[in-house]
């Protein structure tokens, strides 16, 4: 819960300094957050303020991490239903 909104808080902290053309949150920092857990609020808080929606590699990197968990999500569930 706090890694999303620490990840909500990233997103909303770049978004204007993007526009001002001011120092910015890395890209790498903005991933290595959802990577620990973050990405449900990477993908809320890059709807809701309309951010690195079409960036490029950016976007393929936050849906391989997304593909990742998921994966190791179901990888567990299968283990412990089915052991």
């Amino acid at each position: 819960m706090l890694i999303n909104a620490a990840e909500i808080v990233a997103f909303s902290a770049d978004k204007p300094r993007a526009i001002a053309g001011e120092w910015r949150v890395a890209e790498s920092n903005l991933l290595l957050l959802a990577l620990a857990g973050g990405t449900p609020g990477a993908y809320w808080a890059r709807q809701r303020f309309r951010h690195k929606t079409r960036k490029q590699p950016f976007s393929m990197q936050l849906d391989l991490i997304a593909m990742l968990q998921v994966g190791i999500i179901a990888g567990l569930g299968f283990f412990f239903i089915f052991r």
